[in-house]
């Protein structure tokens, strides 16, 4: 299964909580790399990808109401 098929799967309030995580560890990436202790530059793509797959699945939901 893709990541968005796992993301559709999930429900309303799963969703968003998933959201709320991935956007304070990207914050907190942030401050890693403007400080220089950021080892993993890769995963800032990673997280801003799944931040916007996450709000396109939402999206379709209200759309679809």
């Amino acid at each position: 299964m893709s990541a968005a098929q796992d993301l559709r799967a999930k429900s309303d309030d799963q969703l968003k909580e998933l959201l709320i995580d991935l956007k304070k560890e990207q914050f907190n990436m942030r401050f890693q790399k403007a400080t220089g202790q950021l080892q993993n530059t890769a995963r800032q793509g990673q997280v801003r990808k799944d931040i916007a797959r996450i709000k396109t699945v939402l999206h379709e939901r209200t759309k679809a109401m």
